[in-house]
């Protein structure tokens, strides 16, 4: 390694915004990282304490020792390819930021898919139980956009439970989470359950991005078996026959969800690709 590129991994020897911003960019960009400049921007701004709107990343200000070091060891955070959301502690999802750690998944754009339909969907007062709610996002935006709905979740991972339940109490938000595998025994029948549960083989792990190894192993791939679908046709096996279920799946597995559900509708999510299907419980 050349003496140019081992000052590099060191971080910068200025301390101006500019030059942590530059430096971020052009290391995150050498590892391969989609968004370089984005998420530089995001960890110097996290670390002024303000938002990356409020940044003037081209700005000669300098910064103190402590700012510096601190972005120093979120950017090598993010050079391992631990997720931003991890790095940053939070991510946006719909209306409202949650808090992300080890113990979820981070909540993708995509997902909010769900919350769209749900929000379409259900009749004034409906009930509904969110199986792996993880952060409890999909959750939680629900309650924040249709405080007349009767909202339970679920979490085999105790851990997982717990960070919804932190979530909530964050944001001020009444949520019943459970641990409990699949649809919970004492839950009752409700009018829909939503879901975004592993669909990943371990096959296919290894072809995605690698910020996915860092996250949960039990909230990626679990039991999908060889097609992805062997979690989400658990779900739907356990469930009330007649319930409305809307389930995140991988972009290929519209047609299997056709066969899976009855009555079903595949949508695409902002990217154009087939994300989410709503249908009945046979």
């Amino acid at each position: 390694m050349s003496p140019v590129d081992t000052e590099k991994q060191e971080g910068p020897s200025a301390r101006t915004i500019s030059a942590l911003v530059d430096d971020a960019a052009e290391r995150f960009a050498a590892v391969g990282i989609d968004t370089p400049r984005e998420d530089a921007e995001a960890i110097v701004a996290d670390s002024l304490g303000v938002a990356p709107k409020e940044l003037s990343a081209d700005s000669a200000d300098d910064v103190s020792a402590e700012v510096a070091e601190d972005v120093e060891n979120k950017v090598k955070r993010r050079l391992e390819r631990d997720p931003l959301a991890y790095v940053l502690g939070r991510a946006p999802f719909r209306n409202l930021e949650v808090a992300v750690d080890e113990r979820v998944l981070w909540p993708r754009q995509e997902t909010e898919l769900l919350v769209e339909i749900a929000v379409a969907k259900l009749p004034q007062g409906a009930r509904v139980h969110e199986v792996g709610t993880g952060s409890g996002a999909i959750a939680l935006a629900l309650m924040s956009e249709r405080p007349d709905l009767v909202i339970t979740a679920s979490d085999l991972s105790p851990e997982a439970a717990e960070a919804a339940r932190e979530n909530a109490e964050r944001l001020g938000m009444d949520l019943d989470v459970r641990v409990a595998r699949g649809y919970p025994d004492d839950l009752g029948e409700v009018d829909m359950v939503i879901a975004n549960l592993p669909y990943v083989t371990d096959d296919t792990i290894f072809e995605r991005s690698p910020e996915i190894q860092h996250e949960p192993r039990i909230a990626v791939t679990a039991d999908c078996g060889e097609d992805g679908l062997g979690v989400i046709r658990g779900l739907i096996a356990e469930t009330p026959s007649g319930t409305l279920m809307v389930m995140e799946h991988d972009t290929h597995h519209g047609p299997a969800m056709q066969e899976l559900l009855n009555e079903a509708e595949t949508l695409r999510d902002y990217e154009g690709n087939e994300r989410a299907s709503v249908g009945k419980a046979p």
